[in-house]
């Protein structure tokens, strides 16, 4: 078992809490707010929207700004969509390599029923 499987369980729980309360199909901007919320209520700590250099042969080439880390170890991207595509895993992908971190969550908000998709580096 990962590392992180206690605090994906605990995101994952919250946000559940988050899909009941907001029901499905809202702006992903609105699900992730309220995640914070949630998570910060139940002791977290959560950075939203930090940046990360991106470097190139030692060459600044842009900036990476994941939606959510929870506590400094989860990346969390919140979606709304139809399905996970192989856009979302390879996004996720290029995230944890960036960032040095190991476990993404993407989080489905669209549908009734909560959509997730855990991908490990």
């Amino acid at each position: 078992m990962s590392e992180n499987t206690e605090l994906t369980q605990t995101i994952i729980g919250a946000a559940y809490t988050v899909l009941n309360k907001l029901k499905p199909g809202l702006d992903e901007k609105l699900y992730e707010r309220a995640l914070i919320i949630e998570l910060k209520k139940q002791g977290l700590t959560c950075e939203n929207q930090k940046r990360f250099d991106v470097h190139y042969d030692e060459h600044l080439i842009g900036t990476l700004i994941p939606d959510l880390i929870v506590e400094g170890t989860v990346i969390v991207d919140t979606k709304v969509v139809t399905a996970f595509t192989e856009s979302h895993v390879a996004q996720m992908l290029g995230y944890l390599n960036i960032t040095g971190l190991k476990t993404g969550l993407l989080l489905n908000f669209k549908y009734a029923k909560l959509g997730i998709k855990r991908i490990s580096n």
